[in-house]
């Protein structure tokens, strides 16, 4: 067999070295070079080499039924204006199919600052919904039972007193908390490394995530109190081999501060979920997504020592990339979310969110946000890939493409623990952090595939090429002034109408117990319960803590 694959490597290289090859960029949108031609690999055969879906190193997917057993969950991305808007949006999305809520945020909430704030003048309910205080969550899910849905929120520097007003919503509705199921984002790395949306230095955020995971483990055993994020980390300009690396590495941290607090890891890696970009190059990020796993897996189980499948897995979201879509031309962006989504698919996702054709220009009008959802059914009914687990499975493209993605993001955590005092995966994080060097790398490689853009070297149709176009203008959702003015009238009419005496021990309380150990869950959840805002809960905390200067990088 091995002499019989040689000679036809030979016979292959002869003909292909006789024949015209055209002058163009064949590397990936990552920059990688890619052969020709791929072949059966050196050694293993393929089968022993990647094993079978629902098996260790889980290469192949986590279930032997792949999504013959379950489909991924479609779970559209939405939030806009106020909570009645953002309400109507989440109950056309169920009724059209969608499986699953994701709450996007405005800016201000996603600062921690309360609608009133002059820093949030302009900013309301623009990128997202407006969430001052619990009734604001109450009415957000107004008509959705929340023991019957589960609800993903994508917020980080803020995410634990938002997760309490999530509580509070469910205690409300007369809701068991322990029967709460979804994903808090919660991932504070990724802010330092891309996004950019802290309140506190890190140390301080990493407190909170501690007691979150130990509150959740303790609490609310189903729910998922971290979503580690790769999504921004692509989306400010990353390779898919950094966004891999990066993401993962910040998954190593959160193992290691839950381990530092003295659970179980059997218990609470199960409730790390991760969120990944589906970009535009469709077999690199398949192989993005398959290498996560296996990665994950034996890192795991050889470093951390996970010994059950369940505690190995590494379950992810994805979203389709916003920074793929273009304003010129946004018609073609259907085609490309299409793309990004099958390369989701193929590459196993659990969940996914397809990006609306008009998100590049504006939030996502009702029948574009239509068309997003549609695309997703439209894979999962028509398209046959829900019949086969791992169906580019022993591609040998796609397995030298995982290899290499491995290989790739094993040489990035070797120098990100490089950089660490004592040896482990949060020491190199937060030095990395520190001296800029994540922020030097994403800038880097931006800036090359930004060099082969204005070269020629890569295209994007509608902007670089073919960019003559019969199209009109889109019709795009426009948020009213007027949501901003109503939102402070009701903020304003809630804080009159509370127990401002409730309010004010509820945070005094809050600030003792960060003053020692205790968790912090449960007396911000009373401060939420008294209508404590997100701004004053987030403004006494900065207040013992200090707030966060992103040290400048030269």
């Amino acid at each position: 067999m091995t002499e019989e694959i040689a000679g036809g490597r030979e016979r292959w290289q002869q003909r292909y070295d006789q024949s015209k090859v055209r002058d163009a960029d064949f590397t990936t949108l990552s920059g990688l070079e890619t052969a020709p031609v791929y072949g059966p690999p050196d050694g293993a055969e393929p089968a022993e080499r990647i094993g079978w879906p629902g098996e260790y190193p889980f290469t192949r997917g986590l279930y032997a039924t792949g999504y013959r057993g379950k489909p991924w969950t479609i779970r559209q991305f939405s939030g806009f204006g106020n909570v009645q808007q953002t309400n109507e949006r989440y109950k056309m999305l169920i009724a059209a199919g969608g499986g699953g809520l994701s709450v996007a945020f405005d800016m201000p909430t996603l600062m921690g600052r309360d609608s009133d704030d002059p820093r949030s003048l302009g900013e309301v309910g623009h990128c997202g919904v407006a969430i001052d205080s619990a009734s604001d969550m109450e009415a957000l899910f107004d008509g959705i039972k929340l023991d019957e849905t589960t609800t993903s929120m994508t917020i980080s520097g803020p995410a634990v007193p938002v997760f309490c007003m999530y509580l509070v919503a469910a205690e409300r509705q007369g809701v068991p908390l322990g029967g709460l199921d979804g994903t808090l984002q919660t991932d504070i790395f990724k802010e330092y490394i891309a996004q950019k949306e802290w309140l506190f230095a890190p140390e301080p955020h990493l407190r909170l995530i501690g007691d979150l995971m130990e509150y959740c483990a303790r609490e609310i055993p189903r729910y998922k109190p971290l979503s580690v994020s790769g999504y921004h980390i692509r989306e400010a300009g990353s390779t898919a081999a950094q966004e891999l690396a990066f993401t993962l590495a910040g998954g190593f941290g959160y193992v290691e501060l839950g381990l530092s607090r003295g659970l179980d890891i059997e218990q609470f890696a199960p409730g790390l979920s991760f969120f990944f970009d589906a970009h535009i190059d469709f077999f690199e990020e398949i192989a993005k997504f398959r290498a996560a796993r296996r990665i994950w897996a034996r890192w795991l189980r050889d470093v951390y020592g996970a010994k059950t499948a369940r505690a190995q897995w590494l379950r992810f979201h994805t979203q389709t990339a916003g920074v793929s879509l273009t304003a010129q031309q946004p018609q073609n962006n259907v085609v490309r979310t299409a793309v990004e989504a099958l390369s989701a698919v193929l590459g196993g996702t659990n969940s996914l969110h397809t990006n609306a054709l008009d998100e590049v220009l504006a939030l996502p009008s009702t029948s574009a946000a239509e068309t997003a959802l549609r695309t997703q059914q439209v894979l999962a009914e028509e398209t046959g890939v829900t019949s086969v687990a791992d169906p580019l499975g022993g591609s040998w493209y796609v397995e030298a493409l995982t290899d290499r993605m491995e290989a790739e993001a094993e040489k990035i955590f070797a120098r990100i623990k490089d950089m660490s005092s004592d040896g482990s995966m949060t020491g190199g994080l937060l030095r990395g952090i520190e001296n800029g060097w994540f922020t030097g790398e994403i800038a880097d490689a931006a800036f090359e595939y930004q060099q082969k853009l204005e070269k020629g070297e890569k295209q994007i149709v509608g902007v670089t090429s073919y960019t003559e176009t019969v199209g009109g203008e889109l019709e795009t959702l426009k948020i009213s002034p007027e949501v901003e003015k109503e939102q402070v009238r009701v903020l304003a009419g809630r804080r009159a109408s509370r127990d401002q005496a409730a309010v004010d021990k509820a945070l005094s309380e809050m600030v003792a117990a960060s003053r020692t150990s205790a968790n912090l869950v449960e007396p911000m959840l009373e401060a939420v319960r008294a209508e404590a805002t997100l701004g004053e809960i987030c403004g006494v905390l900065k207040d013992e803590w200090g707030t966060y200067t992103e040290p400048p990088v030269f």
